[in-house]
């Protein structure tokens, strides 16, 4: 435990009752990793580009993505992330209740780092979202604030 590192993380997810489960999650499994909140894929770029009314927040080390948004869906918000060179090397978990399988491949071609379904058990999520914590907060290696260095 003394490698771990705590990180900015960014919920992107309109549904308040899986806010609500994403936040008892992360009380109920310690994970002292501080949540960021927003409803929609517009909100999200503004957050990512600190935009707006997101001037001063930090930028998130992780960023938990649910595919279906009003506003900007998901699958949007994932490209334009990934074809952004200041956010694009920022890990991007798609965290989503669908299973179809196009939905996943699509998220992996657009170069989403994970694609995790939503399981509907309390119990169940919340070992989701620790397995989410401990591999990409524990286990790999991240650059520093999700940067990575021009040289």
């Amino acid at each position: 435990m003394d490698d771990y590192r705590f990180i900015d993380v960014l919920l992107v997810e309109d549904d308040p009752g899986d806010v609500l489960l994403t936040r008892e999650a992360f009380e109920h499994n310690k994970v002292h990793n501080k949540l960021h909140v927003v409803s929609d894929g517009e909100q999200a770029l503004a957050f990512l580009r600190r935009e707006g009314e997101y001037a001063g927040v930090p930028r998130p080390g992780l960023i938990l993505l649910d595919l279906n948004l009003p506003r900007k869906d998901g699958r949007e918000v994932l490209e334009d992330i990934k074809a952004d060179p200041d956010l694009r090397s920022i890990p991007v978990v798609v965290l989503t209740t669908s299973e179809a399988e196009e939905d996943i491949l699509r998220s992996y071609s657009l170069h989403a780092n994970a694609y995790v379904s939503k399981p509907v058990d309390f119990d169940q999520f919340i070992r989701v979202v620790r397995q989410i914590d401990d591999f990409f907060v524990t286990v790999v290696k991240l650059p520093r604030n999700g940067q990575l260095s021009e040289s």
